[in-house]
């Protein structure tokens, strides 16, 4: 068991086997399995919620663990961070942000509710649609902060794009900035995303 569980890659397939293999067992039990609405916007919910939890883990892991200690790492030390983790952690953390957003899109379209929200139920006055309405919008600026403002910056921060130590610094206080900005908007944008469920 040890060797594996050992592997990533093996944990991650089984745990996607027992998914489908709950996901199918359930839907039979709901008088049958069809290839329908409710089959495509609970297979959408679920990856926007995986990428999500993907995404938002990330950005607290960096303001919660990796910025907070980074002053407390010896110098020597630091370049495995830079180098190692910070690159692979920001991968998954600008993909996770997109795939969010284009999971969250097309689960609004299939629920027939993507332009209400996009323009917060103006006119109509659903409170549900303005809550989401509220949190995607919430969301797509953060997604922009991830991918227009700070991976670029961090680029620059971790030395992946060759600039001079004054740009460096500049660059990585930009970076932080903004992801102390999107760390302050996940919880309204969570929030929005929660309480929409409960609403008419």
């Amino acid at each position: 068991m040890s060797n594996f569980l050992s592997s990533l890659s093996k944990t991650i397939h089984a745990s996607l086997a027992l998914a489908i293999i709950l996901f199918l067992g359930l839907f039979y039990q709901n008088d049958g399995f069809a290839f329908d609405r409710i089959f495509w916007s609970t297979t959408t919910r679920y990856v926007h919620v995986i990428v999500g939890i993907m995404w938002i883990g990330l950005l607290w892991y960096f303001n919660f663990v990796q910025i907070p200690n980074m002053p407390k790492i010896p110098d020597e030390q630091k370049p495995a961070i830079g180098k190692v983790i910070a690159p692979a952690a920001l991968f998954y953390f600008r993909w996770g942000a997109a795939l969010t957003i284009f999971s969250g899109l097309i689960l609004a379209s299939l629920n027939g509710y993507l332009h209400d929200a996009m323009t917060l139920s103006i006119g109509s006055g659903v409170p549900k649609h303005t809550a989401i309405g509220i949190g995607m919008w919430l969301g797509v600026i953060m997604a922009f902060n991830v991918w227009f403002v700070i991976w670029p910056n961090q680029k620059r921060a971790l030395g992946m794009v060759e600039c001079d130590p004054e740009t460096k610094a500049k660059s990585a206080k930009i970076a932080m900035l903004f992801s102390r900005t999107n760390t302050l908007l996940s919880l309204p944008m969570l929030l929005a995303m929660v309480v929409s469920q409960n609403l008419y």
